[in-house]
């Protein structure tokens, strides 16, 4: 099981809760074609699916097609009660990607203050930062936070699924942060300029 995180209060260890089940498990048939399938489930009550299953294809459309082959699925997962308790924005397990819902009015609220990857890297895709007495918040515009899902989230899962050389967590990390950037972020701000 493969995440990225999305931490909300002070946390010992990391990510999504082992004790979270992981999701629907999609059965992986080791076809390697491009024929993979969007499953959409209702986001919940307070929250919206961040991308379409048309801007998903159109994403990684752009893609070679040897990164699509392992891929099986994309599944727009829904918010549970047990989820809001270390919610995360997205997770590879197996062939299958998994990307989570956002709260409708687009604003996260920490406990803690962000750590300087994480404040780099949402003010990399426009996500804002603000500060009050014991709470950050971090407000994002629909362009921006289509922008992060696009070009992070959703490159950074894929590069889990096509990572086959490392085992330890982090260096899985590091290589999928190092894939979101060279595959995602990068070619994009070549075409925004």
């Amino acid at each position: 099981m493969r995440t990225h995180y999305r931490r909300r209060s002070v946390q010992s260890g990391k990510g999504c809760s082992p004790f979270i089940p992981p999701e629907t498990w999609y059965e992986p048939h080791e076809a390697n074609t491009l024929d993979y399938e969007i499953v959409v489930e209702p986001a919940g009550q307070g929250y919206e699916h961040v991308l379409s299953p048309e801007q998903i294809r159109n994403r990684l459309a752009q893609l070679p097609e040897w990164m699509l082959r392992p891929l099986e699925v994309v599944q727009l997962s829904g918010m549970t009660r047990k989820k809001k308790t270390n919610p995360c924005y997205g997770m590879q397990w197996g062939s299958t990607l998994y990307l989570y819902p956002i709260e409708a009015g687009r604003v996260e609220y920490f406990t803690r203050p962000p750590r300087p990857s994480e404040l780099i890297e949402t003010k990399m895709y426009g996500g804002k930062w603000e500060v009050q007495p014991g709470l950050w918040k971090l407000i994002w515009s629909s362009r921006a936070l289509e922008d992060y899902y696009l070009n992070n989230i959703l490159i950074h899962e894929l590069g889990h699924l096509l990572d086959d050389r490392n085992s330890s967590y982090v260096d899985r990390e590091r290589y999928a942060e190092w894939f979101a950037i060279e595959y995602g972020y990068k070619p994009t701000r070549d075409q925004q300029r």
